[in-house]
């Protein structure tokens, strides 16, 4: 159980701020001492809005990584890195994304590279908020990649991606971390037609290396690339399966879908604190205090204080700095106002 009542956290990514998009295009112009300047002083800004809005769970905003997984794929070992995607003009959509071609066998010798990020934000961030790494797991890693001749489908590749996640979560626990998202959004988008407790299985064994080490939670949405969902928006066919996720939270994107199913959180309190998602990240309209209030309130009826918390729907990474920042002030503050009434 949490210990902070009506906690509150964001999922991992936060906006990039304008110079930092200019730089991630143009990198070849950049040394690497550069580079690594540009990455810590992004961190600086993305920490410096999170504790301005008073959260109690920080991340380093991702900023480091120009995408909430791309880069993760840099660290790996037998991939020919994205060609074109088969779809370069036109309404954006998730086919506009290339894919990686696989060329050997899968390894990351060196991890992913999520240590480095935890240790750099442990030693920007000031005293005080929880800090949170956020490690998208092997079913979400794998949606990027073609299967081959060696990993004959997503499935296949999925299980080669699986015991590299799981040694970078042992790293991260080793490292100090105390709060880890294992971010599976593909398995929400896609838990629709495929059967969940599959996922479940997969999910399970990732995250069995830092079960009981950590404050472990898992991130489940319906795809947010450049403010457009994928999946079938609906988790009633993820549950009850998903109740046998192996986490402390479990995390629901509500806003964007007009708090459709809330009532499920009463079902996953019982087993799990759950976060609900009271920020609508593709959307610009600037929440009021009094109206995130008033949903706050609406989901203390289906659970108790102690086994809530809230975050944006999704991360912040496709959501303009300006429109973040006031996002989170106002999400801060109507958690602060309920909790004085509680």
């Amino acid at each position: 159980m949490q210990p902070i009542p009506l906690r509150t956290s964001v999922i991992g990514s936060y906006s990039m701020p304008s110079w930092l998009e200019f730089a991630a295009g143009n990198l070849e112009k950049f040394g690497s001492d550069d580079v690594r300047e540009l990455q810590e002083d992004a961190c600086i800004v993305a920490i410096h809005d999170q504790m301005a809005a008073g959260l109690d769970v920080i991340t380093d905003g991702e900023q480091g990584r120009f995408d909430f997984n791309l880069s993760f794929y840099g660290h790996l070992r037998g991939l020919e890195l994205e060609g074109a995607p088969p779809r370069r003009w036109g309404p954006p959509a998730h086919d506009q994304r290339g894919k990686h071609k696989v060329t050997g066998t899968l390894t990351a010798p060196h991890g992913l590279g999520a240590v480095a990020e935890y240790r750099r934000l442990r030693a920007l961030a000031p005293a005080g908020p929880v800090l949170k790494c956020s490690v998208p797991g092997p079913y979400t890693l794998s949606g990027r990649l073609l299967p081959n001749e060696q990993y004959a489908d997503r499935w296949a590749l999925t299980e080669a991606l699986l015991p590299i996640v799981r040694r970078e979560l042992a790293d991260l626990v080793a490292a100090g971390c105390t709060e880890i998202t294992v971010d599976e959004p593909s398995m929400s988008c896609y838990g629709h037609r495929e059967d969940p407790r599959r996922f479940v299985d997969i999910f399970n064994r990732t995250v069995e290396s830092a079960l009981g080490k950590c404050r472990l939670s898992t991130h489940l949405c319906f795809g947010n690339f450049k403010a457009r969902a994928v999946g079938m928006r609906r988790y009633a066919p993820l549950f009850p399966a998903f109740l046998d996720l192996d986490v402390d939270e479990i995390h629901l994107e509500m806003a964007s879908r007009e708090y459709a199913e809330l009532e499920m959180i009463r079902g996953i309190v019982e087993r799990r604190d759950v976060s609900v998602g009271i920020i609508d990240v593709k959307s610009y309209f600037i929440e009021p205090v009094e109206h995130l209030a008033a949903h706050i309130r609406e989901c203390l009826k289906h659970a108790p204080a102690e086994r809530l918390s809230f975050a944006p729907d999704c991360g912040f990474s496709q959501t303009a700095r300006w429109a973040a920042q006031q996002k989170l002030n106002n999400m801060c503050a109507a958690a602060r106002l309920v909790r004085g009434e509680l």
